[in-house]
């Protein structure tokens, strides 16, 4: 077929589109940057909820962005309309937010947009895509295909009773030589169309290639005719992304390996524009351990594949970073050990250290390190974040936050400001447990549902003795020190050992040590038996409060 029968064509699919793409490509100039500086992008659909993998890439890109003082940018690429969900621009945002992913351009929030090399949202850049599939058609490699879903499905079915490879390449192509009087015959008949790939490929030949994380790797040329643009006139990712990375000029595309089955036909629609293709890095998946197998996190099955899990459990954001930057790359955790107080940020990521078959995604880990960050916290932190989370997920509680905020500070601060920090809180959620023996009515409600137990080695009586004894005897104005002392010489009144080495010397002249003392007051201030600093916590409630909580223990034993 010759140009002026391609141009006719072209003409008669787009008669108000212009195939000038010069005017685009002079749209889009070089970036004044260093010639080190990379330029990276996130590039979600908005599908669906934000998968934690997305949130992998999203960060990934980011830093190898600003550590290279270049440029990270926030593209929506919205063009499958058919699954596309109401409000899935803002979720996404939204999530990236609170991740505080730095976007330098596109929609960095909710309200604000920068459009330098926009627009950002794929749909809003239908005509540019249409301009550069009509110089496709005119110079040749590209064609429209009006075959319906069912002829397709009929082809398909034909090459599977034969036992050839599916696809819609060489003979199997049927509009692939496609006439004008064909294309207008089926115009008139109102016959949808798709724009399809005219491949130059051969499905024998391979040709090498350099991912930046899997390595120097071998793949085979693209043959198929793939759609380039669907019936609804939007593009489908191999198209659009190829051409909003040239005209943005994006150095360094980061994206699941999923995509490495397809980078045939990118890296041929690149050369059929004669432009250079950006390098690509392509991340194995998170895993998952399933009945001793691994497979991918899966957003059907598993509840954590979405970054709204973490947020509803109340991980910190720098928790979930620090532990997929430990799976980017595994030295993380060493450097974490030597720069205990520098930002995440300061690491720097490389390519060449990602673990190129995947890693297995782990709970315990994310939860260790968010137990490390929170410890280190201040207590007006603990505070800011507690309210925060529980404005959105737990409101009664939140109540209470807010109308005690002093209170609350003096709770966290128990075992806070040490050399060895408490580490019993993970997460936002978990906080609620483990403060509420703080406050009488959560304290009474968890009494009501469950069953509180002292030492073995006590009768109820013998708890009872000691806790009404001790209400009595409890000095709240001692040191900490001055307190245990004085613990000692109430355990020996009640005929306890003051330590536990004459308990054991004679075990028979005592009815216990004064451990056991601590824990008859550890269990009935807090129903636990493991708990923060004894002395802390009762200084933190304060007398009255403390001689209530003993009464009030003695009565329901």
């Amino acid at each position: 077929m010759n140009k002026s029968e391609n141009k006719k064509i072209a003409n008669t699919l787009f008669p108000h589109i212009d195939s000038s793409i010069e005017k685009y490509i002079k749209k889009y100039p070089k970036r004044d940057l260093p010639t080190t500086a990379k330029i990276t992008r996130f590039g979600p659909s908005p599908t669906g909820f934000l998968h934690i993998g997305g949130l992998f890439t999203a960060i990934v890109s980011e830093r190898l962005a600003h550590q290279s003082k270049g440029v990270f940018f926030l593209r929506i690429e919205d063009t499958d309309k058919k699954r596309e969900v109401k409000d899935g621009v803002r979720g996404i945002v939204s999530a990236l937010e609170k991740f505080e992913i730095k976007i330098d351009e596109g929609i960095k929030s909710i309200d604000k947009k920068i459009n330098k090399y926009g627009p950002y949202k794929q749909s809003d850049r239908k005509e540019i895509y249409l301009t550069f599939i009509k110089y496709l058609i005119e110079t040749g490699n590209a064609y429209p295909c009006f075959c319906s879903p069912e002829e397709l499905r009929i082809k398909r079915k034909s090459q599977e009773l034969q036992k050839i490879r599916s696809g819609y390449y060489g003979e199997w192509a049927l509009h692939r030589n496609i006439t004008l009087d064909e294309v207008k015959n089926n115009l008139t008949q109102g016959r949808g169309f798709v724009i399809r790939l005219k491949s130059n490929g051969n499905e024998i030949n391979k040709i090498p290639f350099n991912d930046l994380i899997k390595g120097n790797i071998s793949i085979r040329e693209n043959d198929l005719d793939v759609v380039l643009l669907k019936s609804d006139q939007l593009p489908t990712y191999h198209f659009a992304h190829v051409v909003d990375d040239y005209l943005m000029k994006t150095t360094h595309i980061i994206r699941g390996d999923e995509w490495l089955s397809s980078l045939p036909i990118h890296l041929q629609i690149f050369d059929l524009f004669n432009w250079q293709a950006p390098y690509y890095a392509h991340i194995s998946p998170i895993l998952k351990s399933d009945n001793g197998n691994k497979r991918k996190l899966s957003k059907r099955k598993d509840t954590e594949a979405s970054v709204e899990y973490y947020f509803k459990e109340g991980y910190p954001s720098d928790a979930i970073i620090e532990y997929l930057l430990n799976i980017a790359n595994p030295n993380f955790e060493d450097w974490r050990y030597q720069n205990p107080n520098l930002l995440n940020t300061e690491f720097e990521i490389k390519l060449e250290k990602f673990n190129k078959s995947g890693a297995l995604f782990d709970i315990n880990k994310l939860s260790n390190i968010s137990k490390d960050i929170i410890a280190k916290m201040s207590e007006n932190e603990m505070y800011d974040q507690t309210l925060k989370w529980t404005l959105e997920y737990d409101l009664n509680f939140a109540k209470k936050v807010s109308k005690n905020k002093d209170y609350l500070l003096k709770i966290f601060s128990v075992e806070r400001n040490t050399d060895k920090p408490r580490k019993d809180i993970g997460k936002w959620s978990e906080v609620k447990n483990n403060i509420f023996y703080f406050f009488n009515d959560l304290f009474e409600e968890y009494i009501s549902k469950n069953m509180i137990t002292y030492p073995e080695i006590l009768n109820e009586n013998t708890v009872k003795e000691i806790l009404t004894s001790y209400i009595k005897y409890y000095n709240s104005h001692l040191s900490k020190d001055d307190w245990f002392s004085d613990l000692k010489k109430f355990a020996e009144s009640l005929g306890f050992a003051s330590n536990i080495k004459l308990y054991k010397q004679k075990p028979n002249n005592y009815k216990g040590c004064v451990g056991d003392i601590a824990m008859v007051l550890r269990i009935a201030l807090t129903s636990k038996s493991m708990a923060p600093d004894l002395h802390e916590i009762m200084h933190v409630m304060g007398e009255e409060n403390v001689k209530e909580r003993l009464q009030f223990s003695a009565n329901n034993i």
